[in-house]
């Protein structure tokens, strides 16, 4: 193995720890192709997933800028040197990767690669990326690493073990990203299926009322024209209700926007629809708050969806206000309303009523707590605190 600073034990520690971090796919498919450039001296690298069609479902390269990678244009197909590696499940070390017969040349503002060194990465018997370097960078005595006369220093044997080495751990680092985002799209749909059925039984409620209302009314119209007026009141009064409760849930089933707007725009959103939606007064601050962990965010933002749920839909509140706010380097979420409140003692016995089990279960697997406040007559306070990253 080569003597370099970066490919020391150390180094090699620091990479395979890096890895373990990262929990969203592209994420990790970053941390690997940089720490795989940096720990082996190379100029460019890159890391492919293949997908069913004959191409790359993600491609993720290093060492090459913006500007470099949209010059390039689309994905590569699985061809060449990368069809192999994907087909044969096998390393590729080549001096010079122009000269092997399989190269079938890149587009016009590829950069040029030299030697070449690319390995599969392997869940068990499925390969479930490529990952490859070129143009090992020279390193004479006292000076920066550049690259050779041909394009690099050509790859060793301690290289391609080293990258094995990687490759072994990018697998168990991706496949773990990828069972974290498949948990995730599960709980999604388990939301998206208890707000369905939610949803039919406040509607279908709402709608046999005001059916009945009607009923009564034109019965009514002939013999008491007053009552028959006060029951098409009611009937405005259900039909109203009836909207609120659609365009919450529409709001609710709604796919939050965490990746693109972060938590706390997507929570500002999310309240200013429901305080049109509602009679009650819905509020929101977010104050000195930072990017947290995805995982972190997402439980924050499930937590204070559930207590909104609660506030609006059981406890009568006249107002409901939300605020999340930095505490050290986590975060504090506070949901607090002036609702009928209730005795946080007595429901802890009953089980899962109001959802405060499913929400501390929430928040201990962000690693973070969950505390309740309310007192019957008095409201409810439910606040939630992270760590951070």
């Amino acid at each position: 193995m080569s003597q370099g600073p970066r490919s020391g034990l150390a180094a090699v520690s620091s990479a395979l720890l890096a890895m373990s971090r990262h929990l969203e796919v592209r994420d990790v498919l970053k941390t690997i192709v940089a720490s795989a450039r940096e720990l082996l001296d190379a100029q460019y690298a890159a890391l492919g997933v293949p997908d069913d069609h004959g191409g790359f479902a993600q491609f993720v390269v290093d060492g090459v800028s913006d500007e470099q990678w949209r010059a390039i244009g689309p994905l590569p197909r699985q061809h060449g040197i990368l069809a192999a590696m994907l087909r044969e499940a096998k390393a590729e070390r080549l001096a010079d990767v122009r000269k092997d017969p399989r190269f079938e040349g890149w587009p016009a503002a590829h950069p040029d690669l030299a030697d070449f060194l690319g390995l599969p990465i392997r869940d068990g018997d499925e390969v479930i990326g490529a990952l490859f370097l070129a143009n090992k960078l020279c390193a004479p005595q006292g000076h920066h690493p550049r690259p050779g006369p041909e394009g690099g220093c050509g790859f060793t044997e301690e290289d391609e073990e080293l990258l094995g080495i990687l490759a072994q751990h990018a697998a168990i680092a991706l496949t773990n990203a990828r069972l974290y985002e498949r948990s995730r799209e599960l709980t999604i749909a388990e939301e998206r299926s208890r707000l369905a059925h939610e949803l039919h039984d406040a509607v279908s409620q709402k709608l046999f009322s005001l059916r009945l209302t009607a009923q009564a009314a034109a019965a009514l119209v002939d013999r008491d024209p007053a009552r028959a007026k006060d029951e098409l009141h009611q009937v405005a009064a259900l039909a109203a209700e009836a909207a609120d409760e659609l365009r919450a849930a529409v709001v609710e089933l709604r796919p939050a926007a965490l990746d693109e707007d972060g938590l706390v725009a997507t929570l500002r959103t999310q309240i200013q629809v429901l305080d049109r939606a509602h009679t009650a007064r819905v509020t929101f601050t977010g104050n000195g708050f930072r990017a947290l962990p995805a995982a972190q965010e997402e439980a924050l933002l499930r937590v204070a969806q559930e207590a909104l749920h609660n506030a609006l839909r059981h406890s009568g509140a006249a107002h409901v206000d939300v605020s999340v706010r930095r505490r050290g380097c986590g975060a504090v979420l506070r949901v607090t309303d002036d609702g009928d409140g209730f005795d946080p003692t007595a429901v802890r016995r009953a089980g899962r009523h109001l959802g405060l089990v499913s929400m501390r279960d929430r928040a201990s697997g962000a690693g973070g707590t969950l505390t309740v406040e309310s007192a019957p007559g008095k409201g409810t306070t439910i606040e939630m605190e992270v760590p951070g990253g």
